[in-house]
């Protein structure tokens, strides 16, 4: 019988900190959400007369609605071509042994040592050129093509560890290679797919430069941007930039719960590769 001793109680004080530092931000992020703009006192003093219009105001001055319709689609639209061209591009670069493949996935790899701020201006002069500059679809090629690489990775080294004999099998019963990929190998990548979905969404949903230089002049906005609306140079609506941020979170928050189990085992997979 284990016995609690100091050892048990310094490791539940060393969680209790821990787990404070990281909910202290969450709690100050909600507490000024509810607090009357006219109220000074400091913020870690809970909010004495909460209130809602903080929410209504930011989701009426900010235009909340159309914001998290562009977010959404963005976000959706991104992750289905991340997923598919990533997803397609691994199965070769795992499963074919031949010296190609090596040098294919070395090139691949190098997308994720080049920071993307190095080909900031010329993907701008390219998205204008196309005339893409406004519109939605300057960011979905902006992060498919970025978010790429480190989605191949992920897949190559799940993939590496799928047993063969499925693919053999229904090669055998005279599936074409497309086929077996999309009908025997895919479903077995649920995992790993998991946690291509939820980090990449993660990061687009949260984007704020990229929407910010592609769509600065139009009508269309993402939520980092429209909540960025609130902070002005003299002028800054905190109480309406927390209560932004607190919806803006929830979408994005309620996939990350749905879908966190799929993390940890994508990840071990694509390790033991």
């Amino acid at each position: 019988m284990n016995r609690y001793g100091a050892r048990t109680l310094l490791r539940e004080i060393i969680m209790v900190a821990v787990t404070a530092v990281v909910a202290f931000p969450l709690y100050v992020l909600v507490n000024l959400s509810l607090r009357d703009p006219r109220d000074g006192t400091s913020i870690i003093v809970p909010t004495t007369s909460p209130t809602l219009r903080n929410y209504a105001d930011a989701w009426r001055e900010a235009g909340l609605a159309g914001a998290i319709v562009n977010s959404v689609v963005v976000t959706v639209v991104s992750v289905a071509i991340i997923v598919v061209v990533s997803g397609m591009a691994a199965y070769p670069l795992a499963r074919v042994t031949a010296r190609w493949s090596r040098w294919a996935f070395a090139l691949v790899m190098l997308g994720l040592l080049l920071p993307f701020q190095l080909a900031l201006l010329p993907l701008y002069q390219t998205i204008r050129d196309l005339n893409l500059l406004g519109t939605l679809w300057s960011l979905v090629l902006f992060y498919s093509g970025l978010q790429v690489p480190f989605a191949t990775f992920l897949y190559t080294g799940f993939l590496r560890v799928v047993p063969r004999e499925y693919e053999e099998a229904a090669l055998i019963d005279g599936a074409s290679p497309f086929q077996v990929f999309w009908r025997v190998v895919f479903p077995l990548l649920r995992p790993v797919t998991g946690t291509v979905v939820i980090l990449n969404a993660i990061f687009v949903w949260n984007d704020f430069l990229t929407p910010f230089l592609y769509l600065s002049g139009s009508d269309r906005q993402t939520i980092p941007v429209a909540v960025f609306g609130f902070i002005g140079q003299y002028v800054s609506q905190w109480n309406l930039v927390f209560a932004g941020l607190v919806i803006a979170m929830l979408p994005i928050l309620v996939v990350y719960f749905l879908m966190q189990r799929h993390i940890i085992k994508g990840f071990a997979g694509g390790l033991k590769g």
